[in-house]
């Protein structure tokens, strides 16, 4: 069985008024998940044990131990999902992600906080209120996940073009350069209106980038469609500014 006929699926919208669906990730994948990533956490901690011994010649003291594994269990998944898409090893080998609740990549922010809080889930062993709170709520959010604004969903469903595929979909398209120098805002909105350029339809990406596309033409008016035209300037403008892209792509989730 598929994992989006068994979790109700999300609905979120773009800022231009497009509806696409994320799936959550339920609790038995999550806790899979944790558990894998728990099994990761202790090889690197002892390893670092290793390390220790051999640099120095004698087992390292328990206090030490203790604080590198306060330091591992704080930072780990933070540095996972800010850097590495919103997945911990755990999370990438079970196909899930971590994302806000709109679809777009997790933050350092946001990650902290539903990671801070991942402490107060297990306060005083209230482990069973938790649950409740899971399995209660459609999007089987936990209480930082609540607080932090994000989401775990499945990556195995495609909405639209990972960022990394930016380039690679925007190949066949000819570059086009606009009249006038674009700030930076505008050419983080060309490459946005690209990335998501699939999800629209030729008539509703027109209409989008209708206003755009006139005020860059200039006297020269470039032949084809609006958004062709803005296509290309991202085109020229994407290799330079692809890795700043929001990832509206694969639907994807963590514990």
């Amino acid at each position: 069985m598929r994992p989006a006929e068994t979790d109700t699926s999300f609905r979120v919208q773009t800022p231009e008024g497009i509806e696409y669906s994320l799936y959550p990730a339920g609790l038995p994948i999550r806790l899979f998940a944790y558990g894998i990533d728990t099994i990761f956490q202790t090889l690197v901690l002892l390893c670092l044990v290793f390390v220790y011994f051999m640099v120095f010649g004698k087992m390292i003291g328990i206090w030490l131990i203790l604080l590198a594994k306060f330091v591992i269990d704080w930072f780990y998944h933070i540095l996972w999902e800010v850097f590495y898409h919103g997945q911990s090893p755990g999370k990438r080998f079970l196909g899930i992600r971590v994302v806000k609740d709109d679809g777009s990549p997790v933050d350092a922010g946001s990650s902290f906080v539903r990671n801070l809080l991942r402490f107060a889930d297990g306060f005083l062993g209230l482990y069973f209120i938790v649950f409740i709170v899971v399995v209660t709520n459609r999007a089987f959010r936990r209480p930082g996940d609540w607080a932090g604004g994000t989401l775990v969903i499945y990556t195995w469903q495609s909405q639209v073009p990972e960022r990394q595929n930016l380039m690679s979909w925007l190949d066949p398209v000819p570059p086009a350069s606009p009249c006038r120098e674009l700030t930076p805002e505008e050419k983080q909105g060309l490459l946005m209106f690209a990335s998501r350029y699939p999800l629209l339809g030729p008539a509703r990406a027109d209409e989008i980038a209708r206003p755009m596309a006139a005020s860059l033409r200039g006297k020269e008016n470039p032949g084809g469609s609006d958004s062709d035209y803005l296509l290309g300037i991202a085109r020229t403008f994407a290799g330079d500014y692809a890795g700043n892209l929001p990832e509206t792509g694969r639907s994807g989730g963590q514990a």
